[in-house]
């Protein structure tokens, strides 16, 4: 069963690929790493504030070619992300037990209750991320430059824990998301047991809307 398209998974390759290493960057440099290149900084043989700089440029427009060319797509992903249904809580209840057995309440959305409240909150984390990080490229000093770096930082404290779970989760090493990662690699295609474990409702659409035969 295919989760996502082509498009859907290159463009979350390229995403994960940039904030993974503007996250690497950034931590060296609230370390105070800054006079000493970190192994990213030596292997593109550049300074790791121009690294970070750069990388966050690639990720503003990576974030707006995803936004124009797919706009049918985000007001899914939003709509989907934004909705409440009746039986969540139950689903979050049950949910730290279910990484291990699997055995998730029942839903019916295109994303789990899980996914949705951490769509919203790493979307409006990094959103805050890249409108500070511009804001500090354009500046220079300033007290409106010393805000922005607060929030950038403390921004980057809140999303970084968001992103090393979804990770963890993404990865299928916990039993009740296993398999899971092909969703988003070698095709994107998901294994239907793994599917109806996971948005059984979705699943069960795609299999009631496949073509015959």
């Amino acid at each position: 069963m295919e989760r996502n398209d082509r498009r859907t998974r290159w463009l979350h390759a390229a995403v994960y690929l940039t904030v993974l290493v503007l996250l690497a960057t950034g931590w060296w440099l609230i370390a105070g790493r800054e006079g000493t290149p970190s192994p990213l900084a030596t292997l593109f043989g550049t300074p790791d504030t121009t690294l970070h700089r750069g990388v966050g440029w690639v990720l503003a427009v990576l974030i707006l070619i995803g936004v124009v060319l797919g706009r049918k797509g985000v007001r899914t992903f939003v709509a989907e992300s934004l909705r409440w249904r009746p039986g969540d809580a139950r689903w979050l209840v049950r949910w730290p037990r279910a990484v291990f057995t699997g055995r998730f309440a029942h839903h019916d959305g295109h994303f789990d209750p899980g996914q949705r409240l951490l769509n919203v909150v790493m979307v409006v984390g990094l959103a805050v991320l890249v409108g500070t990080g511009l804001g500090l490229v354009l500046l220079h000093g300033g007290p409106v430059f010393a805000v922005l770096d607060r929030v950038h930082r403390w921004a980057t404290y809140v999303v970084t824990p968001l992103i090393a779970g979804h990770v963890l989760v993404a990865s299928g090493v916990l039993p009740g998301y296993r398999g899971v990662w092909r969703s988003m690699h070698l095709g994107g295609r998901l294994d239907p047991e793994v599917a109806r474990r996971l948005w059984p409702a979705w699943a069960e659409r795609e299999n009631r809307d496949r073509p015959p035969g």
